[in-house]
């Protein structure tokens, strides 16, 4: 069994689940503009810059960072692959009973109100349950929803470095006759700029209302970013 440990966690397998634990998102303000202190400066204009609507982490997650092979040409893929595009990245497994396919549903329907800017964004559906997620049926999961999402499916060690990397949670428990076959993983998500920085975390969207309109409106702010990466 594999596991890392993260805030974030789901258990899923086929049989009814208890209440998901639910998330007290924290909500971090970008960085004010210095006071204005003096004559000079009070010619200026003072502003707050806008919050965001996920948590912000600029500075205190690693940038992207994989080497996994993706379903839809079966082409081993690193971070350099996605430079140049803004990139979430979210754990899940194909066989997931209600978590993941209500994330990936949210996920495309914020990628359709993007237009036409969708094409500038990635989502990085990476498996944590390889034995069963072949290549040809993570391949046939992700096309029942945006083609902007990409399933990845990685080595054992390939997967444990990258859920160390940014302490997502994972485990898969083969099934006994004492215990069904159970699946655990992160519902999080990052969010990474064109030069693969991490600069958002996503909490979860698998509720039934989750912040979708919030959501895009982050990823429209990340689109159209040219230069540094502003907090």
């Amino acid at each position: 069994m594999s596991k890392y440990i993260m805030s974030w966690q789901r258990t899923e397998t086929g049989a009814p689940q208890m209440p998901p634990l639910r998330i007290t998102r924290r909500r971090i303000p970008g960085l004010a503009v210095a006071a204005c202190l003096t004559p000079l400066s009070m010619l200026a204009s003072c502003s707050k810059a806008a919050p965001w609507h996920a948590l912000n982490v600029s500075g205190s997650a690693p940038p992207l960072q994989f080497s996994m092979t993706r379903a839809s040409d079966g082409k081993l893929v690193t971070s350099a692959d996605y430079r140049g595009q803004v990139v979430m990245l979210y754990f899940g497994y194909t066989f997931c009973p209600d978590v993941c396919p209500t994330t990936l549903a949210n996920l495309s329907w914020i990628l359709g109100q993007l237009g036409p800017d969708a094409q500038q964004v990635r989502v990085l559906f990476v498996t944590v349950d390889p034995n069963r997620d072949t290549l040809a049926v993570l391949k046939a999961y992700v096309k029942n929803f945006a083609p902007q999402i990409d399933g990845l499916r990685g080595t054992p060690d390939q997967l444990a470095s990258l859920a160390r990397r940014y302490r997502l949670v994972y485990s898969v428990t083969p099934e006994t006759r004492s215990h069904p076959y159970e699946v655990t993983h992160a519902s999080g998500i990052y969010v990474f700029d064109r030069s693969g920085a991490a600069r958002l975390l996503v909490p979860s969207l698998d509720s039934a209302t989750p912040d979708s309109a919030g959501i895009e409106l982050d990823l429209q702010r990340l689109i159209a970013e040219k230069g540094s990466p502003r907090t």
